[in-house]
């Protein structure tokens, strides 16, 4: 721990503000007094006892009114947790500007103050995910199956490709085969290879296959390999799906219920609103978190004039892009309201977007209607 600061006198009337940098090894802390002047920086390690031992080092400046924890989503997930736990009000703080970091520079301490000036300013306000109920356990098993998904992917890429180049007698016996199909002839396929060699009497491992033949035996051996890889993923994917299925099933029946909501799509929509959804302060507010809400971009002679926003939950507007693309096939209502706004002049991306802000209300009620409950219980 290291502390830039003369040792405060203990103060129990003086309110004070925290502000902290967060890293993967040490957190770097500011403290300022309610004019903004700064009292004291120090860094401690990102551990149990180093978060102890900041919260105490705060304390000596003060009562600590309020914490702004940079990426309380990231490095600074543990620090936020245990702040919110010893009562402390935790605000998530987003990095400083370019503009900023260009007039002031960039170190941590500067990182820590302009942390907790953000937030008694009020210009930071945000409450951060509390990442300790059900939605956490949905968010990581999501952290794997995608994982697993891209992973398969990229292996059905790699099968495919060496097909395209594979000798013409093994290209022309899986040529026409696709999917499961293709996945489990390529597993079966074996490699012609020389004899094993003589293994030694000193050898502490099995001996060794022999060497594979001709590129036909080697292009055989590789196909093998990575169909196998995708069977593996293939179980991984389905084991991962039951465990979403067990955990979504009872968190989130009304969300699940709505149109076009599978559960990947539920998964996803539950994540970015957290454990602790009455951190959004209305449906405008859960739009604008899912990038659907349109900016205001009036100037002059252009009156009521909006632009798309590009900003906001990437991830979860494309799950409500889904969610669109669903009703637009399924749902009269839906295609009823596409054709009135195509016959009054909207384009295609433009009444997509108009859906998707509607469905962000219907989202939010839903989420708030199942997950409500576990908060007040």
């Amino acid at each position: 721990m290291t502390i830039v600061a003369d040792t405060p006198t203990p103060v129990d009337t003086l309110e004070v503000t925290l502000g902290v940098d967060t890293h993967a090894d040490t957190h770097v802390a500011g403290v300022i007094d309610p004019l903004g002047r700064h009292l004291g920086h120090a860094t401690f390690d990102t551990t149990v006892a180093g978060f102890k031992a900041l919260l105490a080092w705060a304390t000596m400046f003060g009562v600590v009114t309020l914490a702004g924890v940079e990426g309380t989503g990231a490095y600074g997930a543990g620090l936020a947790r245990f702040l919110a736990a010893e009562g402390l009000t935790v605000v998530e703080v987003d990095r400083p500007d370019r503009k900023t970091r260009r007039d002031q520079g960039k170190s941590d301490p500067i990182d820590a103050y302009a942390a907790a000036r953000a937030v008694a300013s009020g210009r930071a306000s945000g409450t951060p995910k509390t990442r300790t109920g059900d939605v956490e356990s949905v968010r990581v098993v999501r952290v794997a199956r995608t994982g697993a998904v891209r992973a398969r992917a990229k292996a059905l890429t790699q099968l495919k490709a060496l097909i395209v180049t594979a000798p013409d007698a093994l290209r022309a016996q899986l040529t026409g085969l696709d999917g499961p199909r293709l996945v489990a002839t390529c597993a079966h396929l074996r490699s012609a290879r020389d004899d094993a060699p003589t293994p030694s009497r000193f050898a502490k491992r099995a001996p060794r296959p022999g060497r594979l033949v001709d590129p036909t035996a080697a292009t055989k051996r590789a196909l093998a390999s990575i169909a196998g890889r995708v069977q593996v993923l293939d179980t991984e994917i389905a084991e991962l799906d039951d465990d979403l299925e067990a955990l979504l099933t009872p968190l989130a029946p009304t969300l699940l219920a709505l149109q076009g909501v599978g559960l990947d799509v539920a998964g996803q929509l539950l994540v970015t609103a957290g454990d602790n959804p009455e951190r959004i302060a209305s449906e405008a507010a859960f739009a604008h978190l899912c990038g659907v809400a349109p900016i205001p971009a009036s100037s002059g002679k252009h009156a009521n004039h909006y632009r798309l926003n590009r900003g906001g939950d990437r991830a979860a507007n494309a799950a409500l892009y889904r969610i669109v693309m669903c009703r637009l096939r399924w749902d009269p209502a839906t295609r009823a309201y596409a054709a009135r706004r195509t016959a009054k002049g909207k384009s295609k991306k433009d009444t997509m977007r108009c859906l998707k802000r509607y469905i962000a209300r219907e989202v939010f009620t839903a989420i708030q209607a199942d997950l409500k409950p576990q908060l007040d219980a």
